[in-house]
């Protein structure tokens, strides 16, 4: 199985990209915070863990995204592929993820990072408040929370990355089909 990781700030398209890739590649996509409000929502033990960091805007501990993660590779090993949404975040999760991976013999393929300036986020965030039903979305504090902590913990994880797999880094800029082409272009 092969594994594809799109990384990015938070409101940068993440999510967008990663369903018109499942169709192109047909690999599973799994989102990291859609399985946490999974979790949540069923009221596992890890899904209550995660909502009190959730609510607050704060990252989930990386131990629990780990175990997390290491359950989803083995529920999604049959796959030829998964495309990794919003993980890893940090680089202790880096590791973790390099440590899963190779314990269950599957690969990274590529880190596909989408790059948007903080300005056009925050405007993205304003409009997916609007149409969206997460409670999380309607606290522009929190808009601004989730980039600051995307800008020191989750920048320095994708330069980690550089050093332990291929990262291409993409302009979000655009529609969200020319934004499409230039990954297309790349895979």
């Amino acid at each position: 199985m092969e594994i594809l990781i799109i990384t990015g700030p938070p409101y940068s398209g993440k999510g967008t990209q990663c369903n018109v890739l499942k169709e192109l590649l047909d690999f599973e996509h799994i989102s990291t915070g859609d399985r946490c409000r999974e979790e949540k929502h069923n009221k596992t033990e890890i899904g209550k863990i995660i909502s009190e960091y959730e609510e607050k805007g704060d990252l989930v501990p990386d131990a629990i995204i780990k175990d997390l993660f290491d359950k989803i590779l083995e529920e999604n090993k049959t796959k030829p592929g998964i495309i990794l949404d919003g993980y890893p975040r940090t680089k202790p999760q880096v590791d973790d993820l390099i440590g899963l991976v190779n314990s269950k013999n599957m690969k990274i393929g590529k880190v596909l990072n989408i790059d948007v300036p903080k300005s056009e986020l925050l405007v993205r965030a304003k409009k997916r408040a609007e149409t969206s039903d997460r409670k999380d979305d309607k606290d522009p504090q929190i808009h601004i929370k989730r980039i600051e902590i995307f800008e020191e913990s989750t920048r320095p994880a994708i330069e980690y990355m550089k050093s332990k797999m291929k990262v291409l880094t993409f302009d979000g800029l655009g529609t969200i089909e020319e934004i499409t082409e230039r990954i297309k272009a790349s895979l």
